[in-house]
């Protein structure tokens, strides 16, 4: 069974999963009805970071307009736009074993897609979650259900993955942005 962590929470992802190396992040999440014409995009992004919690080049930034790191090590598995249906909406494959030496932590990020034009937020948005799997096995390792309510928010931290004694931990963050993927760049732009 899957850990539950709620915000803030850590746990180790290699120490209890001795030789684990290739996860898989889902995250999900529903729209409440709403008057708005527009449809919701939601975006799931993976921002590698350095220990200065920078990104050092812009395509440190793993999202649908650059879909896989040049080191190979982290790859998005394709936009979603419309969020239907049940499980992940979107997925991020992460191998532990290749993430270069010059990154600490990688920040699991979701946004709203043109949310300032749309008039869109995380406060129409339910359900979201995020799951940590096993790639080999399948095995959901780590679950966390955002159950805050981001009212004015159009970026979420979701949970970053980082360095800890010579292996990965996981953390529930579900800090809110507003300015979607813009304000995230800018936090970890370098």
């Amino acid at each position: 069974m899957a850990l539950n962590l709620m915000k803030g929470q850590r746990t180790s992802l290699t120490k209890d999963n001795p030789g684990l190396s290739k996860i898989l992040i889902g995250l999900g999440w529903d729209v409440n009805q709403y008057d708005g014409q527009a449809a919701f995009d939601l975006d799931a992004s993976a921002f590698l970071l350095g220990a200065n919690g920078k990104m050092t080049s812009s395509s440190d930034l793993v999202f649908y307009n650059n879909l896989k790191h040049s080191s190979g090590a982290v790859q998005h598995m394709g936009d979603n736009l419309t969020g239907e249906g049940e499980g992940d909406d979107e997925q991020i494959k992460i191998d532990l074993s290749r993430i270069p030496a010059s990154v600490d932590k990688i920040a699991i990020t979701v946004t709203i897609y043109q949310a300032e034009e749309r008039k869109q937020n995380f406060g129409q948005v339910s359900n979201a979650f995020a799951r940590v799997v096993d790639e080999a096995s399948g095995k959901e390792l780590i679950r966390y259900d955002l159950g805050e309510d981001f009212s004015i928010e159009t970026a979420v931290v979701v949970g970053e993955i980082y360095r800890h004694d010579g292996g990965w931990n996981f953390k529930a963050v579900g800090s809110g942005f507003k300015g979607g993927l813009q304000a995230l760049g800018q936090q970890y732009g370098n």
